[in-house]
Order: structure tokens, then sequence, then C-alpha cells
């Protein structure tokens, strides 16, 4: 295995024990999100404590923009990765390394009019999410050079998703590692000593993010043997773009309309104040943090099911959906029990706890969101299944449900009752739900429907 493709530690998913094949693959993205998260968590920390409340204001609503931008290519990136991971199941290295190639020449092209984009339409961003005047400036300061990462994210995407196809968790986990290490010291460099203010923040987390993005993409042409691509495989196959592109399209779309319903729930949040952005910028670093764990599962599930759908193994698919699932109802039940006590003390790492008003705004939106991961969990699951499936297309639905219906009821609740911006917060786990009956009713037809015909089927 991995003699063949010159990459250590792969897992090969389609072959031996199911829930370890799982964990063993699933364990290095978990902790990997994890410390992705922290580019941005250790800047609202050290924001919130050292900044102040209209700085980490800013920084929150320039997370939200980010995450909206990055989701276009992480999205993209993940569909290919589909493709590679089914060519994986079938041994086709050629195919893999080709697809690769088509891969990153497509998405290079769409990184790149994405940051031209940025920078020319910022100042409509900044309108179009009601950003108070107060901190308009804070906000542009931080974002102009926040951009400047964009490439860098793509670098990582694009060669941690490949080696994550041919099962190597490991590699992308220890550049990730680096440089979140990289950015928690030159976050207190740039802020403490430097004084930069929220440029020594967004500085911090470029720098931490071209070094994970260089570094990987380094290790593969040091180490990746035949999943390099040779002169040979530079040949454009309509197929496979076709392919490639419906698949990282899909996921795309699924990821950016996510993505853009909380960048529109946040343009609601900012109409409250920055106490209120303040208290959400916090929580949704925290609830981010702590359900992390269950989408990256999500994705180790989508890799399992693409390898053995390329590998023709069926009855593997239905057992491993039934461990999947179990796995997955008791980490989203301990988390949320965890989130929920502990709500008040998490609040705190972010906000000085003299802030009384933003921490029990804060606390609130966290009780409401983290009584209910088991419906974001079940949804990350479908995302994943679907996606791997050939079917991503539903992905889209659910997300549309999933975030339609926290938009819309948002705005309503908001507009119509008395109860302020909890109108938001219980808005949310509604949506997850309605999506999640959605895909299980959708699963449970095509089961019936792909038994009949000998196929792939969701469950057994």
């Amino acid at each position: 295995m991995s003699s063949k493709i010159g990459i250590k530690k792969t897992v090969d998913l389609t072959e031996g024990s199911i829930p370890k094949k799982l964990l063993l693959f699933a364990l290095p993205l978990i902790i990997g999100n994890i410390l992705q998260q922290f580019y941005n968590i250790v800047d609202t920390i050290v924001v919130g404590k050292y900044l102040g409340e209209d700085a980490l204001a800013a920084v929150g609503s320039a997370y939200t923009i980010m995450i909206l931008i990055t989701s276009i290519i992480i999205g993209l990136c993940m569909g290919a990765s589909v493709f590679f991971s089914i060519r994986f199941g079938q041994k086709d290295y050629g195919g893999i390394r080709q697809s690769f190639f088509i891969s990153f020449v497509g998405i290079f092209i769409v990184t790149i009019a994405l940051n031209a984009f940025a920078y020319a339409l910022l100042n409509v961003l900044i309108n179009l999410m009601s950003i108070p005047i107060e901190i308009q400036a804070m906000f542009k300061e931080y974002m102009l050079v926040i951009f400047s990462g964009i490439f860098a994210v793509f670098l990582y995407n694009i060669f941690s998703n490949l080696l994550r196809a041919v099962g190597n968790s490991i590699i992308p986990l220890v550049f990730l590692a680096v440089s979140a290490i990289t950015n928690v010291v030159l976050d207190l460099v740039f802020i403490l000593y430097c004084k930069w203010g929220v440029i020594g923040a967004a500085a911090a987390t470029v720098i931490a993010q071209y070094l994970s993005g260089i570094g990987i993409m380094l290790y593969y042409f040091i180490f990746g043997s035949d999943l390099r691509v040779k002169k040979a495989d530079m040949k454009w196959d309509k197929h496979i773009f076709k392919e490639i592109s419906r698949l990282s399209a899909m996921t795309c779309i699924q990821q950016s309309i996510m993505n853009l319903g909380i960048l529109m729930v946040q343009g609601l949040v900012n109409s409250f104040g920055t106490a209120v952005m303040a208290a959400f910028a916090a929580g949704v670093k925290i609830d981010t943090l702590a359900y992390s764990p269950v989408q990256d599962f999500g994705n180790a599930f989508s890799s399992f099911v693409a390898q053995n759908y390329g590998a023709e193994k069926k009855e593997r698919v239905k057992k491993g959906v039934k461990t999947a699932g179990f796995m997955l109802i008791c980490f989203c039940a301990l988390i949320s029990l965890i989130v929920c006590l502990l709500a008040s003390q998490l609040m705190t790492v972010f906000i000085d706890a003299e802030n009384v008003n933003v921490i029990t705004i804060g606390v609130k939106y966290l009780r409401i969101e983290g009584a209910c991961y088991i419906g974001i969990g079940l949804l990350f699951m479908l995302y994943g299944y679907f996606r791997a499936i050939n079917k991503p297309a539903l992905s889209i639905i659910l997300t549309v449900i999933s975030l339609g219906v926290r938009v819309a009821l948002s705005y309503i609740l908001v507009y119509c009752t008395n109860i302020g911006e909890i109108s938001i917060w219980i808005s949310i786990p509604i949506g997850w739900l309605l999506a999640d009956i959605t895909g299980i009713i959708y699963g449970l037809i095509l089961n019936k429907k792909v038994n009949s015909k000998d196929s792939t089927c969701l469950t057994s």
C-alpha cells in the first residue's frame, strides 16, 4: 500500500476492522481541524483580552467572511478528493495523478479570481454586513491583510485532500500542528510586543497558513513518489474534468450556501450591536471547535464510503453506516453535555470576566446550540455519504433546507417577536433538524430502490 504510492502512513479503508480504520483515519482529521480552528481562536482570545470588545467584534465579523470565501476553495478540493478516493479504491494511480493535475489547474484559477474579487468588493461587504461605523476601520485593516492568505488556503487544501484520499491523514496534521504553534507565538509577539493591533493578528494567521501550505506542497514533491505528477499526466481529459467539476462544484456550492447563510445571520446579529456581536464571535468559535470533530468524522466517513464504492464493496458500506452512526451519536451526546455544563467557563476564555453582559449573551447561545449537536452531526454524516456515492446534489438540497430555515426563521422571529437575539439562536438547530429528517427519509427511499438494483445503499 504505502510502498506502491510512496506515501507513508496510508490507511486502506477497504480492508480490516471498520471501527478501527475509521478511528485511525478520522482522529488525525479531527485533531487537524481543531488545530486549524486555532488560527482564529487564538486571534479571538488575544484580541478579546488585549484589544477590547470593538476589536473582537471586528475580527469576529471578518472570520465569517473568510469562512465564506475559503469554503469555496475547500469545497472544490473536497469534491476532487472524492474522485481521488474512488480511483484509489480501484488502485488506479495513473488516474489519481492525472485527475490531481486537472484539479490543481482548475482550482488554482478559481483561487486567483476569488482573491481579486475579495479585495475589489471589500467595501461592498462592509455595507452588506452592516458593520458598525466605529469598527469599520479595524475591520478593513484586518481584512486587507487576511485576504493575502487565500492562496495559502488553496495550497494546503489541495495537497492535504490528495493525501487524505489515499488514506494519509497524518501528514496534513503534522503541518497544521507546526503552523498552529507558529500562529500562537506570532500572535503574542505581534500584538503584545510589537503593538500592531488587529493587523498583527491577521499577519500571524497568514504567515502560519503559508507555513502549512508550502510545507505540505514540499512534502508531496519530495516524498510523493507514484503520486507525483509526471509530464505524461499533464494532459486534459474532458471526461475526468467533467466528473471532477461536477463533484467539486456541488461540494463547493454546498459549502458556500452553508456559509452564505451564516453570513446573512451575521448581518442580523450585527444589528443588535457590539455586545451581541462580541458574544456571537466568541460563541461561534466555541461552537465550531465543539462540533468540528463530527464534521471531520463525516469527511472521514465520506472517504471510507468513496474508497469502498470504488472497490464495489457494498456490504462493507452498509456496515460502515451503522458503525459510523453509533460512534457519532455517542460523541455528540458527550460534547453536548460538556458545552452546556461549562458554557460560562468557556466564554471567559475569550471574554474578560468583568464583561458580564457579553458572557451572559454567549452562554444563552451556547446552551441552545450545544444541546442540539446531534442535529449537525447527523447532517455532516449525510453530507459525506451522499457526496461519496456520487450524489452531491443531495448535500446541496439538505444545506438549502438547513440554511434556508435558519435565515428565514431568524428574520421572522426577530421582527415578529420580542425575544431579541434568542430568535437567531433557536432558528439554527431547527434548521438542522428539518434537514436531518429530509436526508434520512430520502436515504430510506433510496435504500429501498437500490436494493432491487444490487447497488450501494444507505442502510441495510
